[in-house]
């Protein structure tokens, strides 16, 4: 019993040991691989405002030959001025429930863009700045020069920008990629206004609480896109941004045929014969006989008597029960044979008595 009451305590110190060992291990591993801060960016769902080009929420105004390669959509509001001279390449809705659709997903957008943690602080200029993909925090954002966004290999790299208050590029800024960075995937959510100087080529999704200007020649991958205010355009052209695949993967595979196979062949095999066989008789075999075999006799047998026999019979006729002849014959007859039973009867009775005596 001494010995028992020793060894418990040990094996459950033991136990505590290696339950602390195991929870260390998991800590550690968890350390090392980096998940967590360090995790990938999700990009930002845009719904269906994902298909405009510009979105506002008064009006649109243009000067000059714009070009919107995807739909123009305002809402509240119902106007937009200056379509033509300016080319909309999707669809233009005004006040409908489309551009309604698009807003609710745009304040959706917004607000998942500036929820977005961990964030890192900038400093307000970010002309000459090289970043890495992130999520940045800005008071107030200035860009006069060149901003390079790094996706260090990775096409599907996020960079989100949280912008409190104004995002103002400086005439010929813009901003670049190196090394496979996608378009589609960089956010701009700004707390006010935005403004992009002349002449600016600018990259990614405008998300601004109130308004958008574009001034003169300034051009945009990505889209524009306001929730309360006016999105404004002099002689702009904004594209769709373009998502790049990685580089291993094939949009669609080079070995695919494009028509039919050139073996196919294109009639019928030269080896089938085109007529009926040559060793086919043409018409009924010569061995066939024409008609009637000549061995099938044409008449009668000539055997077969054309007349009655001669040597027919003359029956006695038998006397007949309710003919004219024999009326007093059939009783005798009848009379004699039931004698005759009668006696053959009485013999062999006679017969099985003396059997069975003897």
């Amino acid at each position: 019993m001494t010995t028992k009451l020793i060894r418990h305590p040990r094996r459950a110190a033991l136990s505590a040991l290696a339950a602390i060992a195991a929870s260390g291990t998991a800590v550690a591993v968890l350390l090392v691989s980096g998940t967590g801060a360090s995790a990938a960016e999700a990009p930002v769902g845009l719904g269906t405002a994902a298909n405009f080009s510009v979105l506002a929420g008064s009006t649109v105004t243009n000067t000059g030959p714009s070009f919107l390669a995807q739909s123009l959509g305002v809402s509240p509001g119902n106007t937009a001025p200056g379509f033509p001279p300016g080319i909309v390449a999707g669809e233009i809705h005004l006040g409908d429930a489309v551009a309604l659709q698009a807003k609710n997903d745009l304040t959706t957008a917004y607000n998942d863009a500036a929820g977005r943690t961990p964030f890192t602080n900038l400093p307000a200029e970010l002309g000459g700045t090289t970043l890495t993909p992130g999520v940045y925090r800005l008071g107030a954002a200035q860009l006069t020069g060149t901003l390079t966004l790094n996706s260090q290999g990775d096409p599907a790299a996020v960079f989100i920008f949280q912008i409190e208050s104004t995002l103002i590029t400086a005439s010929n800024s813009s901003v670049v990629f190196i090394n496979g960075a996608s378009p589609c995937n960089v956010y701009w959510q700004v707390g006010s206004s935005a403004t992009i100087g002349t002449g600016t080529r600018f990259m990614g999704n405008i998300l601004a609480q109130t308004s958008i200007t574009m001034n003169t020649g300034a051009t945009l991958q990505g889209r524009a896109l306001a929730q309360t205010g006016a999105v404004t355009l002099d002689t702009n052209t904004i594209n769709a941004p373009v998502c790049l695949q990685p580089t291993g993967t094939p949009t669609q595979p080079t070995g695919t045929p494009t028509g039919t196979p050139t073996g196919t062949p294109t009639g019928t095999p030269t080896g089938t014969p085109t007529g009926t066989p040559t060793g086919t008789p043409t018409g009924t075999p010569t061995g066939t006989p024409t008609g009637t075999p000549t061995g099938t006799p044409t008449g009668q047998p000539t055997g077969t008597p054309t007349g009655q026999p001669t040597a027919r019979p003359t029956r006695t006729a038998l006397p007949v029960t309710g003919g004219s002849g024999g009326g007093t014959l059939l009783p005798v007859l009848t009379g004699i044979g039931s004698i005759a039973v009668t006696v053959g009867a009485a013999l062999l009775l006679l017969y099985r008595r003396r059997t069975s005596e003897s």
